[in-house]
Order: C-alpha cells, then sequence, then structure tokens
C-alpha cells in the first residue's frame, strides 16, 4: 500500500485482500494497514456530514471499531473502503437520530481563539454549502458526496449505487447544476 493510492484502487486489490484476510485472522497490524490508508477518506466523509472536527474524529474511531469487531462480516467482491463508507453513514445517521437535543451553558458559550475568524469563515462555507445541498435529491447529495468527498471515481460510485457509469456521470452533472442554481438563488438573498 506504498503507492499512496486509498484502498479500493483497482491495483491495490490484491494487497488490500490479503490485508483484509490478515486481519480477519486477528492480525492487527493488518489492520492498521488498512486503517492508515482509509482514515482520511472516511473522517472527510464524516466531517462533511457533522462539521465538527472532535466529533468528526469521535465518529471516524466509532467507524474503524465497529470494522474491527464485524469484520468477520465484511465479504470480498467489494472495495473494503465501500464497506467502511456504510459503516460511516449508517453511524452518522445512528449520532443524528441519538443526540441530545439540550445543549449546555458551557457548550453554547464562545470562547475566545486566536484562529476563530478562520475556523467562523470556513464553517460558514461548509455550512452555506450544506444548506444548498439540502435542496437535492438524496441522490444528488450522495452522488456529489461520494465524488468529491469520499474521492471516489465514477466506477466505484456506480458499483456503490447500483447505477450505470453513464448514469452516475448524468446524475453528477445535474447535482451539479441544481447545486449552482441554489448557490446562486442564495448569494442573491444573501444567505
Amino acid at each position: 500500500m506504498n503507492s499512496g493510492r486509498p484502498a479500493g484502487a483497482s491495483d491495490t486489490q490484491p494487497d488490500e485482500a490479503n490485508l483484509i484476510r490478515k486481519a480477519k485472522s486477528g492480525e492487527a497490524g493488518a489492520f492498521g494497514c488498512l486503517y492508515d490508508a482509509c482514515v482520511d477518506r472516511i473522517y472527510r466523509y464524516i466531517f462533511f456530514r457533522v462539521t465538527d472536527a472532535q466529533l468528526a474524529e469521535d465518529l471516524t474511531s466509532e467507524v474503524f471499531l465497529k470494522a474491527w469487531g464485524n469484520l468477520h462480516r465484511y465479504r470480498p467482491g467489494g472495495p473494503f473502503l465501500a464497506w467502511l463508507y456504510t459503516i460511516a453513514r449508517n453511524t452518522v445517521i445512528d449520532h443524528y437520530r441519538t443526540r441530545k437535543q439540550s445543549v449546555s451553558l458551557d457548550e453554547a458559550v464562545i470562547k475566545p481563539d486566536p484562529a476563530l475568524e478562520a475556523k467562523l469563515d470556513l464553517q460558514y462555507e461548509v455550512e452555506a454549502l450544506q444548506r444548498a445541498m439540502q435542496h437535492l435529491t438524496e441522490e444528488q447529495h450522495e452522488v456529489l458526496t461520494l465524488r468529491f468527498i469520499a474521492e471516489m471515481d465514477t466506477g466505484q460510485i456506480a458499483e456503490r449505487m447500483r447505477k450505470s457509469e453513464g448514469a452516475i456521470r448524468a446524475l453528477q452533472m445535474r447535482a451539479l447544476q441544481a447545486l449552482a442554481r441554489v448557490m446562486k438563488a442564495n448569494g442573491r438573498q444573501g444567505t
């Protein structure tokens, strides 16, 4: 896996399969290699959904703990990374289902931070993009998330969403066009 390519890429499939086999037999080091190859992409996927760095780190850890504990359920044939994305998606959904609606006073008070302005600017941009993406269909949202956050290629997305590559390209184009319209409209409204 020294190629720098993510797990699930075609030329890493034999290495990935070997690592998975070793990890299933209890070799923690093999699972560690899988973790190293996938953790950044899983973190970005989760961060985009929760927009809180600490929470994204916690949920990313939870995803890999679940993956390690349920490795016996992984079935070869699909990319390991796609299986992790499924766990990540379900973990985020579970988080939102179970989170408390109340906020403590300490959490509500904004504490001074030297880099606060930069963080707020980034957070504002992320939130604006998330608000705009709420106007997309679930399929459009998913295809953009898989393509630009998870950095999957068209073939991987097609396999994950069980559609043809042509259908994925068309869906992605329509999603980007819809997103651009929403962002333009929101920019005129000052939102």
